[in-house]
This record gives structure tokens, sequence and C-alpha cells, in this order.
């Protein structure tokens, strides 16, 4: 029951920073290369679940849902990274 509850909250737990990136409309470049990590990190769960899925006869359906979830929250994110930080400009939402 906890490992449930603790798979949900990671799955859900970046949403206040991500609401306050919202909220002030810029992040500092610490700020973002470290959301775009915890993303980065989420995301190559997916070719591990594939892999998993494959290979093996078991595999976590929770895990893979909450994961899918995350991935999609970081999306946008991955978006403005991509197309402000990693083209050397500064990070900023579009209004």
């Amino acid at each position: 029951m906890l490992w449930a509850f603790s798979i949900w909250l990671e799955s859900v737990a970046i949403l206040p920073q991500l609401f306050m990136v919202q909220r002030t409309g810029s992040a500092e470049t610490i700020t973002t290369h470290y959301i775009f990590a915890l993303g980065a990190y989420r995301a190559l769960y997916i070719p591990n679940w594939i892999y998993r899925y494959l290979t093996s006869t078991f595999w976590d359906p929770l895990s893979v849902i909450a994961g899918i979830v995350q991935t999609i929250l970081y999306s946008d994110f991955f978006y403005i990274y991509y197309t402000k930080v990693l083209q050397g400009r500064k990070f900023e939402l579009p209004v």
C-alpha cells in the first residue's frame, strides 16, 4: 500500500516546481537543468519497461502508468527547454 502511494507521489511531486516556474514565467539556469535531469531520468525508464515487457513475464502496470503520467507532465517543459536553453537563450515561458 505505501509502495503504491510512493510511486504515485513520485509521479506528481514535480508539480509544485512546474507551477512555480509557470507563475514566475522564468527560472534560473540551474533550476531548468535540474528539472530536465529529473525528467530525463524518468523518461529513461520507458526503454526499460519495453525491455522488461518483451523479456519478462511480469510487469507492474502501476509503475508503467505512473511513469507515463510523470513523463507527460515533463513533456511541455522538455519542449521549452529544448527550444530555449539548448539554443543558448534564457528560459522564459511563452506568454
